[in-house]
């Protein structure tokens, strides 16, 4: 997808790393990270198609899930297998083309996610502190737009980084340092002046998964802020309880990013097979576990799936969906 021609450099292909100091048993490490792969790709596929069957789960929340189920399929999608890869067949060589559409593909997924994760915040901002005025804020029309805003601003900031790569020329050592190719590790390797690529990628990471966590945290004060102004004890925990789930999605994807980026810039030094696992974290672990979390918090989502799966509701009694706090202010307004 990114051809570079190898006569600008000296070394034609990139190695991608395992778990340093740990080969010996990758073997073993890759038994886990099988397992995950498989609940990434059972859990995200069966969440989509849950959603996309059911046509009472055409509502802006669940579709919101929908995006987030696809991002993380996507993500997992140009990471699990070059580990796999690597732990099974010691295949550690990527041509540069390889190497550049993959880190492309990552880094997609990667604002892809952070936007979703940014578009549910305000879905849980407008059904928590307006529900009266939910359904005529966040329709399906909206929820399409913002996910393609989402997609432009990424496609945006995330095609110029392979373009400006092809000009670099690299002649020194080709050992990535993570499992799979990501932009801060390539233009390390290169001997070329690399001022405008390292400026570039520290202007996309601030203008999307920076600006994204930031409002993210403006929407939890509002929303707090909602919360606490509530008469009922009982209210506050309903309406926190709605939360739980974007909560933890937001914690499993910003988490790691944060401490892997303080440690880099503030830590003591520490062996880089923690690095590493801290990265995998970030890129591996949000696929895993966000399907996990949506399917035992969201009980519309159980049913569904147990109903897809057993072919019948269960006992054949019809779902009533909810909407959380927003639908229950409706009930009593109406």
């Amino acid at each position: 997808v990114f051809p570079i021609s190898s006569n600008d450099s000296v070394i034609s292909t990139f190695l991608v790393t395992g778990t340093p100091g740990l080969e010996a048993v990758h073997t073993w490490i890759s038994i886990p990270f099988c397992a995950m792969f498989l609940v990434t790709l059972v859990g995200n596929t069966t969440i989509m198609a849950v959603i996309w069957k059911e046509h009472p789960l055409h509502v802006p929340m669940y579709l919101l899930l929908a995006m987030l189920a696809a991002s993380d399929l996507g993500l997992s999608l140009f990471t699990f297998p070059t580990m796999l890869r690597i732990f099974w067949l010691d295949a550690r060589e990527l041509t540069f083309s390889a190497c550049f559409t993959q880190m492309f593909f990552i880094h997609t997924f990667q604002d892809l996610e952070s936007g979703v994760i940014l578009a549910m915040a305000f879905d849980r901002y407008v059904a928590i502190s307006h529900p009266l005025r939910y359904s005529s804020i966040l329709t399906n029309g909206v929820i399409a737009r913002i996910g393609l805003a989402i997609t432009a601003r990424t496609l945006t900031v995330q095609v110029p980084l392979p373009i400006l790569l092809r000009r670099l020329c690299f002649c020194r050592s080709n050992v990535l340092s993570h499992s799979y190719c990501l932009h801060p590790d390539i233009i390390k390797l290169s001997c070329s002046n690399t001022r405008v690529n390292s400026i570039l990628g520290l202007c996309v990471v601030l203008s999307t998964m920076g600006l994204d966590f930031f409002l993210i945290l403006i929407s939890y004060v509002l929303i707090l802020k909602t919360v606490l102004s509530l008469a009922s004890h009982g209210g506050r925990l309903k309406a926190l309880s709605t939360c739980v789930s974007h909560l933890s999605a937001v914690t499993l994807f910003f988490t790691p990013m944060i401490c892997l980026s303080l440690l880099h810039r503030f830590g003591p030094r520490l062996p880089w097979h923690i690095y590493v696992t801290m990265a995998n974290m970030h890129f591996l672990i949000p696929p895993v576990m966000n399907p996990i979390v949506y399917v035992v918090k969201t009980k519309q989502i159980r049913e569904r799936i147990l109903k897809l799966f057993l072919k019948k509701g269960p006992g054949g009694s019809q779902v009533t969906f909810s909407m959380g706090m927003s639908t229950d202010k409706q009930k009593n307004a109406s």
